[in-house]
Order: structure tokens, then sequence, then C-alpha cells
């Protein structure tokens, strides 16, 4: 029981302290919103066409501006040595790397749902008949993206280039879960049900999901205390 207790109280002093300063959650759903004004004026889509790129599209920018909520992950830990602390303190290293695991998905799921109702505005997408499977969709893959940032958030924490090495090294590990994900939105917002081939991209998410997190919660006390 002690290791869930350690889990929710630093997941709460990560959302806490993001949402006293808000920096990269602001900064997160201002860049997401931007891409998808930016690119709603520039391609000018179809209704054919949106429903081509749709998936893609959102992913893209779910990809890049969960960037910035992970790469201040391990980050506001650095002021005062309280990652030292963190790390020393009778927290595992496993409890830590999920609690904060938890923390950057909820910021990310809060910056996705409100991005949803901004694309079916923007791209003229019905997505509201589809919302639970899209649901299901959005939190398999945000896990994805979340254990694998947070794992080289804590990896690159001390680099003075961790802004631009974080996507670098994560984007390339992510491609199995962002085409899964892709497909299953695309297919989704098509008005498809989440049966038949759409199923084995499921199935791919998942384990996806499975893998990486074992690995994460595996090695977590060696990048820490690396």
């Amino acid at each position: 029981m002690s290791f869930f207790r350690h889990v929710f109280q630093i997941a709460a002093k990560d959302l806490r302290a993001e949402l006293r300063t808000k920096e990269a959650l602001n900064a997160s759903l201002s860049f997401a919103l931007v891409i998808l004004l930016l690119f709603s004026f520039a391609f000018d889509p179809t209704a054919e066409q949106t429903r081509e790129i749709s998936g893609g599209l959102l992913w893209l920018v779910f990809a890049f501006a969960g960037a910035l909520i992970l790469n201040r992950s391990f980050a506001r830990e650095l002021t005062n040595d309280c990652l030292d602390a963190l790390v020393a303190s009778p927290v595992s290293g496993a409890a830590l790397f999920t609690g904060k695991c938890l923390a950057n998905m909820a910021l990310l799921v809060a910056v996705e749902l409100v991005c949803l109702p901004v694309f079916g505005i923007f791209y003229n997408v019905r997505w509201v008949h589809r919302f639970w499977p899209l649901l299901l969709t959005l939190i398999l893959g945000t896990w994805g993206i979340t254990v694998v940032g947070t794992v080289f958030s804590a990896l690159t924490v001390n680099l003075r280039l961790r802004e631009l090495m974080l996507p670098t090294l994560v984007y390339p590990l992510l491609i199995p879960a962002l085409m899964a994900a892709i497909q299953l939105t695309t297919g989704l917002l098509a008005g498809q049900p989440l049966a038949a081939e759409l199923t084995n991209w499921l199935k791919l998410l998942i384990g996806f999901d499975i893998i990486f997190t074992a690995l994460a919660l595996g090695l977590v006390e060696t990048v820490l205390m690396g």
C-alpha cells in the first residue's frame, strides 16, 4: 500500500507544482492550438482529405505538445537539489517514476481534450459520436508517449540541450505507438467500428504500452542513480 501512497503523493505534488505556475501546460496548449489553426489555413482540406489526415494531424500535434510537458517533468526538481532529495528519500524509483507518469499523462490528456473540440470546429469533423473509443485510443496512446518520455526526461535532465535531446531520443521509439494511434484515430473519425483491422492496431498499442511500461519500471532505478 505504501507504493500506491507514494505514487499518488508524487503525482499530486507534480500537479500542484504545475497548476501553480502553468508554465508547461500553457506552452503545450498554446502550441497545440496554434498548430491546429495554422494547418487549417495552410491546407484548407476537403472533407475527404480531412478524414485521411485527421489521425496523423492530431497525433503530430499531441506528440510535439507532449514534449513541452515532459521536458519539465524532472527539470523542475533541479531547483535546490530537489531531485537528489527525492532519489535519496524512502520513495522507490518505481513509485517516483509512476507518480510522474500519472501527472504528465493527466496534463497531456487535459490538453488533448481541449484540442478535440477545436479540431472539430476548424476541420468540420464530427468526433462526438465516436467519443468513447476515441477516448480509449487517446489514453492508450498518451500513456505510451508519457512512459517513454518520462524515462528520457530523467535521462536527459542534466544535459544543457535537454529540450533538443528529449524529442530526438523519444520520437523514433514512439513510431509503433504513433502509427497504431494514428490508424485507430483515422478509422474512428471516419466512422469505422472498433473491430476487424482496427483491432490489430489496438492490440499493437496495448502491447507497446505493456512492454515499455515494464522496461521503464525495470530500468528507472539505474536511470535515476546514473
